[in-house]
Parts: structure tokens; sequence; C-alpha cells
């Protein structure tokens, strides 16, 4: 099955970097995570000084980076902290692309700190399937002239990824994001899930490299 680069270009071991946001990364622990600034420059200058134009990574990953926000709770039962996406750090304003046919399903700002931000999730037809794919930590004015239902062509222009603070203030990256089931979520759904609920998620949320490619992350 052919899918359109999200990014416009493949994901290649030439321009993308693997980034470890695990407890097991110890120069984390020098890094002020409540500071976006601080944060953000941690992120690039490991990409400048790895000449890439892409940081990449986090499927099923148990982070680290979740403590600095509140969104994800913090009893340690229900803390959050396997990421259920992969993320695609790079500058602000990046485009990006419909991967495969389509429609809009719902798009809102998920206002916070720590959370998405302007996020869209589109609805496809895969193999008699149906297959939902999310975008968040995006531009605000990318969702102005969004319909709800909107048919959309692999290749389209879809989005920009977003500048902090408003894509939920994150270091500039796009979290992209597979489900098979929705529930009753609406411009939004669980990016980050608990270990308690990880066999639910891990079935529910394939591996969005499926669709990405990217040969770092085979």
């Amino acid at each position: 099955m052919e899918f359109f680069p999200i990014m416009g270009e493949k994901l290649t071991a030439e321009n993308t970097l693997p980034l470890d946001f695990t407890a097991a990364n110890q120069a984390l622990d020098a890094v002020n995570l409540g500071d976006t600034a601080e944060f953000d420059q941690f992120v690039f200058a490991r990409l400048n000084s790895a000449g890439k134009t892409y940081g990449i990574g986090g499927y099923l990953e148990n982070r680290a980076i979740y403590r600095r926000s509140e969104v994800f709770a913090t009893e340690s039962a229900d803390f959050r902290n396997i990421h259920l996406g992969v993320d695609i750090w790079t500058e602000a304003g990046a485009p990006v692309f419909v991967p495969y046919p389509g429609k809009i399903h719902s798009f809102q700002d998920n206002v916070g700190f720590g959370n998405y931000g302007p996020t869209i999730i589109l609805e496809h037809q895969i193999e008699g399937k149906t297959l939902y794919s999310l975008y968040g930590h995006l531009f605000r004015k990318d969702l102005e002239a969004l319909k709800i239902g909107q048919r959309l062509e692999a290749g389209e222009l879809l989005c920009h990824v977003g500048p902090f603070p408003e894509n939920g203030d994150w270091p500039p990256h796009l979290h992209f994001q597979l489900m098979w089931d929705l529930g009753e979520n609406w411009g939004d759904y669980p990016g980050v899930a608990a270990e308690k609920d990880l066999e639910y998620y891990r079935g529910n949320c394939p591996d969005p490299n499926w669709v990405l490619g990217c040969e770092v992350l085979n």
C-alpha cells in the first residue's frame, strides 16, 4: 500500500535522527522541561549537531518528559507516560501533507500547557476498514478554513507544524497517530496512555510507521 510522505519527503537515515525521551536518556536530567524555550534548545541542538531536518520517535515509548505537565495527571496509578503516536520534531512552519485519501472527521484547538493545541483528525477507508489519523501541535490558522466532511486527496497540503506556545507549548513537532476506533472523541484522542491501559491502546492505535515508512524506525 502506498502512502504520500506526510512531511513532503521520505524520512530517511540521511534526514532523520531518532530521539530518546525515556528515563534512560540521562541528558534529560539537566533540562528544565517546564521551560519550553530550554526544552526547544535541547531538541534542536541535537538535530543541528547531527545535521538532520527531523527528529523522530516515540511509539509505545515510556517517556520521562510528561512530568512537565499536569495534563498527564499526578496520581501514580493513572499517570500517563506511554506515547501512542510518533513525534516528528522539526522547525515550526514545516508543511504536513495528507498521506492517504480521506475526509476531515473533526478538529479543534486543545488548549492548555502540554496539550495538543490545534488538532486535526482525518477519516480514511483502507481495505474495507475505517482508520483515523491524528495531527497535533499545529498552527491555529490551519483550522480556520476546514470543514467537517471535507474530502482530501493524498498529497494535499493539510497543515503546518506549529510554534510554541500555541501548539500546546512544546518544541515544534508533529504528533502523528493512528486509531481504529475514536469512541466519542471529537478533535481529540489520548496520545499518551497509563501503563495499566497499554494493551487496549496498543490494539487500537497501530504503529504509525505503517504510514510513515521511516527508515530509522524499522
